[in-house]
C-alpha cells in the first residue's frame, strides 16, 4: 500500500486516548495518519468524578484536553453515526454542519459505554446521571442547594424531602459517590446551624444481595457495615419501582427478596442519583458488526473484530476473550482492562501497519480499590485486604498513577493538599447551570412593562 495508512479512532475515552497517544509515539508521519473522533474534545478520568462532586478535586482537573495531548493526531469533535465496514468508511456528524464520510484503513471502535437505564416512571425527569464532569458539578451544586432550602424553611415536609438523598446502584460508582457526597454534606452542615446530621437521610438502593461484586463477600459486608455505622441506609435486594415527581417507591427485588426490605417503602426525595450500571454504546450494535447478547462487539484475543477487516475494538464496548485464569469468558468492563487493552491494541496496530505479527491480550485482575469518603476506603489487591485509611490512601495513589499526563497529576495533588489544609470546597455555583436566567428575566420585565423607560446612550456632550 502506498502512502501513510489511515487510522481512525472512534472515542476519546480510556481506550481511544491511550491508543492514539501510544500510536503517535510509535509511528512516524510517513507510516500512518491518526484521526480521533469524539463528541467531547476531552477525556474524563471517571474514577475521580466522586471526589470532584464532593469538592476534593477541581472538576477541570479530572479532564484531559485531547488536542493538547494528541498533538500529532487530528481530533474531530463530532459523533460517528454509522460504520460501513465493507467500504471502510465511517460517517461523522460534526457539532455543526453536514455529515461527512471519513475513510480508513484501520478503525479502532472504542465509543465506550452509556448508562444502563430501566423503565422506571419518573427516571428521566427526576433521576440524576453520574458519568461526566458536568454531571459531577451539577450534583454538587444540587446537594448543596438542598441544604440551603432545608436551612431556610420551617415546613417539616419540605425540609425532610430536601434532606433525603437516594443513590441507586451499589457498584463502584454508586458506593463512592454515596460516601463522598455524605462526607461533603456533613462538612457543609457547619455552615447551617439550624440543621444537624440527624436531619439528613441517605439511602443506597441495590437490587442484588450485595454491593461491590468485584471484591470478596467479606469486604462487601465490611463496606455495608461501615456505611450503616455512619447512619446511612443500605437496602439490598431492593429496587426503585417509581420516582414520579420525586416520590420514591421501593419494592423487594426479584433477585433476592430476603436480603432487602420485605415491605414496600415510599418517601419523597429531591435528590435521586442513578448509577445502576452501564451498557455498551449503541453504536456497536448498529454498526453491523458481530455483537454478543449485551451488545458488545465480538473480538478475538488480538483485539480484532471478528469477521471485519481492519476493525479493532477494546474497552467497555468490546467482548474480549479473557485468557487469564479468572474463569470469566470475556474481560470485565473496567478501567483496569481498558488502559491495558489500549497498550496492546496500539502495539498490534503498529505491527499491522508494518506487516508484523500481533499478540493476544492477557491480563490477570490485580484487585480493586474504592473510597468510602475522606480517609475511609476498602481495597483488595493481590489477595491482600485493606480497610480504612490505608485502603483510602492506596485508592488515591493507584488512581493518581493512572490519571494521564504529569500536568493533571500535579493539579490533582495540589487539590488534595489544599483540601487537607483548607477543607473541602462546599460552595454551590448553581447559577452557572443557567447563566442567562436572571438576564432573561430582566429583559422580559422591561418588555412586559412599557412604563419602564430605557435610558438613552451616554454621549460626550452629556454633563
Amino acid at each position: 500500500m502506498s502512502g501513510p495508512q489511515r487510522i481512525v479512532v472512534v472515542g476519546g475515552g480510556y481506550v481511544g486516548m491511550y491508543t492514539a497517544l501510544r500510536l503517535q509515539k510509535k509511528l512516524s508521519a510517513g507510516e500512518a495518519t491518526i484521526t480521533v473522533v469524539d463528541p467531547q474534545p476531552n477525556m474524563t478520568y471517571q474514577p475521580f468524578l466522586p471526589e470532584a462532586a464532593a469538592g476534593s478535586i477541581e472538576p477541570r482537573h479530572v479532564v484531559v484536553p485531547l488536542r493538547k495531548v494528541l498533538r500529532k493526531c487530528t481530533v474531530l469533535t463530532g459523533r460517528v453515526s454509522t460504520v460501513d465496514a465493507g467500504r471502510k468508511i465511517v460517517t461523522v456528524l460534526p457539532v455543526e454542519g453536514l455529515p461527512t464520510e471519513l475513510p480508513y484503513d484501520h478503525l479502532v471502535l472504542a465509543p465506550g459505554a452509556v448508562a444502563r437505564t430501566l423503565p422506571v416512571p419518573g427516571l428521566a425527569e427526576c433521576g440524576i446521571g453520574f458519568g461526566s464532569v458536568g454531571g459531577a458539578i451539577h450534583l454538587r451544586n444540587h446537594v448543596l442547594s438542598r441544604l440551603d432550602v432545608a436551612s431556610t424553611t420551617d415546613d417539616p415536609a419540605l425540609r425532610r424531602r430536601a434532606l433525603t438523598f437516594v443513590v441507586v446502584g451499589g457498584g463502584y460508582a454508586g458506593i463512592e459517590v454515596f460516601g463522598e457526597l455524605e462526607d461533603m454534606a456533613r462538612a457543609a452542615l457547619r455552615q447551617h446551624p439550624r440543621l444537624s446530621e440527624k436531619d439528613m437521610r441517605w439511602v443506597l438502593v441495590e437490587a442484588a444481595d450485595r454491593v461491590l461484586p468485584e471484591v470478596s463477600p467479606s469486604m462487601a459486608d465490611y463496606t455495608v457495615g461501615r456505611l450503616r455505622k455512619r447512619g446511612m441506609e443500605v437496602l439490598l435486594g431492593t429496587r426503585v419501582s417509581a420516582m414520579d415527581g420525586g416520590h420514591v417507591v421501593l419494592t423487594p427485588s426479584m433477585l433476592d427478596p430476603a436480603s432487602g426490605s420485605s415491605e414496600e417503602d415510599e418517601f419523597d426525595a429531591d435528590t435521586i442519583v442513578w448509577t445502576a450500571g452501564v451498557k455498551a454504546n449503541p453504536l456497536a450494535a448498529r454498526s453491523g458488526l458481530p455483537v454478543d447478547a449485551r451488545g458488545r462487539v465480538q473480538c478475538d484475543p488480538e483485539l480484532r473484530v471478528i469477521g471485519a477487516d481492519g476493525v479493532w475494538s477494546a474497552g467497555d464496548c468490546a467482548a474480549v476473550p479473557d485468557l487469564s485464569a479468572s474463569g470469566l469468558s470475556v474481560c470485565a468492563p473496567s478501567a483496569q482492562h481498558a488502559v491495558r487493552q489500549a497498550k496492546v491494541l496500539a502495539d498490534n496496530l503498529r505491527a499491522a501497519v508494518r506487516g508484523r505479527p500481533v499478540r493476544g491480550y492477557r491480563h490477570k485482575h490485580v484487585g480493586s480499590v474504592a473510597s468510602l469518603g475522606l480517609h475511609k476506603g476498602v481495597a483488595e489487591v493481590y489477595g491482600i485486604r485493606l480497610r480504612g485509611f490505608l485502603a483510602w490512601l492506596l485508592h488515591r495513589l493507584y488512581h493518581l498513577s493512572r490519571v494521564p499526563t504529569l500536568n493533571r497529576k500535579v493539579r490533582v495533588v495540589g487539590d488534595w493538599v489544599l483540601t487537607f489544609f483548607c477543607g473541602r470546597e462546599v460552595v454551590s455555583l448553581g447559577q452557572v447551570e443557567h447563566p442567562r436566567r436572571d438576564w432573561a428575566a430582566i429583559v422580559a420585565e422591561v418588555e412586559s412593562n412599557p412604563q419602564i423607560t430605557v435610558p438613552k446612550p451616554f454621549s460626550g456632550t452629556d454633563r
